[in-house]
């Protein structure tokens, strides 16, 4: 798909791709702020493009030329995210040998996009709400006020308004950078656009792998069946991943993994008797009904890395309750205990 804006040559943009309902209405957002320097907030889950929408915003736009800076807030630990935005004069702390510069600065006259900022701790909001109002702040350990030039553009996972009720997040920031909100559609409220996406994608890793692999029209109903909880990344790696193993030229239903066969639910567990002769005595419905909850609460826990809020928030519960049901089957949950 051609990119929505013209671009200058040495900047590589993807671009965002689709022809759906909630994307059309999106470019149209898109080409009313492009010359403005209103703060906009994107939202949406990972993996929808959040990034996409800031860049072809900044790139489209009167700033295109000047410097587009991307923090991912949650990626940089808590006591170096301050000193990473604003930067530090020599002798603010040990180890400050020589002053340096922040994100803020270094993006002069363009965009910084704070990614992932419903994750900023909650002493850095003030100074983010002051730069939002007045563009001005301190270096840590500095006196002299800086003023910059700059368009803010926010992007989070998270339901800041929700945040905000828990006390975890500023309302008057959160008003702030809620003046232009966009919100990226989750892939699976979007599937008419994964063919096109697909075409995108197909074209891409072609050149770079020096293919010439095709998609059967088959699979297409196999993508649209499926829930893509990482959404159109998880879309990309898996087309990448088909190119890299393919050794033939055309992408076939068998070639899916068998979670995106069934839908990315897991398959129901068969309930034998008796080895010569299935079902000799039917089925216990209760127990194949627990064991096929199981089955689903590990499938959620393995999409989300163990993490039980968004496990519990897939599968449409409480976390309470997935807890409960974790204890009662015996499942403890990997990496994290959040």
């Amino acid at each position: 798909m051609t990119p929505m804006f013209s671009q200058s040559e040495n900047t590589q943009i993807t671009p965002i791709v689709g022809s759906s309902k909630a994307i059309k209405e999106i470019y149209e957002i898109i080409s009313r702020v492009l010359n403005t320097d209103s703060t906009v907030l994107i939202l949406g889950e990972s993996g929808t493009g959040k990034e996409l929408i800031a860049k072809t915003i900044h790139y489209g736009g009167q700033r295109a030329n000047k410097p587009f800076i991307h923090v991912n807030c949650a990626a940089i630990p808590s006591e170096l995210l301050e000193s990473e935005l604003f930067g530090y004069e020599k002798g603010a702390f040990t180890g400050a040998f020589n002053s340096r510069l922040g994100k803020f600065e270094m993006a002069k006259s363009g965009t910084i996009l704070l990614d992932e900022i419903g994750d900023m701790p909650p002493q850095l909001q003030a100074k983010i709400l002051r730069v939002l109002q007045e563009r001005s702040f301190e270096r840590i350990g500095g006196m002299k006020t800086i003023t910059v030039d700059v368009r803010i553009i926010a992007a989070t996972n998270k339901n800041l308004q929700d945040i905000v009720a828990q006390g975890k997040f500023r309302e008057d920031l959160f008003y702030r950078l809620n003046v232009i909100p966009i919100t990226m559609p989750p892939l699976r409220n979007r599937t008419e656009d994964i063919p096109e996406l697909c075409e995108y994608f197909i074209e891409k890793f072609n050149k770079k792998f020096n293919k010439t692999v095709g998609i059967s029209n088959s699979v297409y109903q196999y993508f649209k069946n499926y829930s893509w909880p990482g959404n159109v990344r998880e879309l990309e790696n898996l087309i990448e991943r088909l190119f890299v193993l393919k050794e033939d030229n055309m992408i076939i239903p068998s070639d899916l993994p068998e979670g995106i066969r069934n839908g990315g639910i897991p398959e129901i567990p068969d309930f034998i008797d008796d080895d010569t002769n299935p079902f000799i005595n039917g089925i216990d419905l209760n127990a194949a009904l627990k064991a096929y909850e199981k089955r689903l609460i590990i499938h959620a826990l393995d999409l989300h890395e163990g993490i039980k809020a968004r496990a519990a928030k897939y599968l449409n519960i409480k976390r309470t309750s997935l807890i409960e049901k974790m204890k009662r089957y015996g499942i403890t949950s990997t990496p994290s205990e959040k």
